[in-house]
């Protein structure tokens, strides 16, 4: 061998000893799956899903992935999911999978925080008064705090009794309203019985209080024989023969 191939041939095992870390870091770059695409993927899925479902104001905070996490590079595009008992606000479960044969499978935590109108008191009420329409406003909130629940149509809870009392701004809740007693104790009703085209009324006493759609019981004047009623309107219950 010439001492000029000689030293060319040094040169070039020079050259590949100093470019195989480079060549290994970028097979193994393309070996690992990019763990921002698996958030990409995950974040828009939750928006979309959350934008459908509540048609509000959104926003998605997803969890952090292990950086020790080494999932083998997807050829086909990321799919989302959502898991079994997942939902779309608050704290909540995204999967994403790899399609490819023997592909992968995994799942995120996130928190979708969803912000919409809900009626809150525009001033204090108290307890046992009935609720006008002019008792409320909108506010947004975000619903992923108000476990409790909420309203957001005004025909629902005008007329409803305030159970306790209730500040300025406060989200109205279920538990802080009532549908209004039709019917009380002891006092006398109009009993409507009915049977196909037929209607006779007559007058009984109420044994218990009832609200709209309630069962109570009734003595019936005259007989003073004990039926079941359904409370249909203030004072009036309605019995089928």
């Amino acid at each position: 061998m010439k001492r000029s191939d000689f030293i060319r041939f040094f040169m070039l095992l020079a050259i590949s000893a100093l470019h195989s870390p480079v060549i290994r870091a970028a097979q193994a770059a393309t070996e690992w799956q990019d763990r921002a695409a698996i958030r990409s993927t995950a974040e828009s899925y939750l928006q979309a899903m959350a934008r459908e479902q509540h048609h509000a104001r959104t926003e998605v905070h997803l969890g952090q992935l292990d950086p020790r996490l080494r999932l083998k590079a997807c050829h086909s595009a990321l799919e989302s999911y959502t898991p079994s008992g997942s939902r779309m606000a608050g704290n909540t479960t995204v999967g994403v999978r790899c399609p490819d044969e023997g592909g992968w499978s995994i799942y995120i935590s996130a928190r979708i925080d969803v912000f919409a109108p809900v009626l809150v008191a525009r001033q204090p009420l108290v307890r046992g008064a009935r609720i006008q329409a002019s008792d409320l406003e909108y506010r947004e909130r975000n619903l992923a705090g108000l476990n409790y629940g909420y309203y957001t149509d005004t025909d629902t809870v005008t007329g409803m009794v305030v159970k306790r009392m209730v500040s300025s701004t406060d989200v109205i809740t279920p538990q802080m309203v009532e549908a209004p007693r039709l019917v009380r104790r002891g006092e006398q009703v109009i009993v409507v019985a009915e049977s196909g085209n037929l209607s006779i009324r007559s007058s009984g006493k109420a044994l218990s209080d009832g609200k709209s759609g309630d069962v109570i019981r009734i003595e019936a004047a005259g007989s003073r024989r004990i039926i079941d009623g359904i409370v249909v309107s203030q004072g009036v219950v309605k019995v089928t023969l």
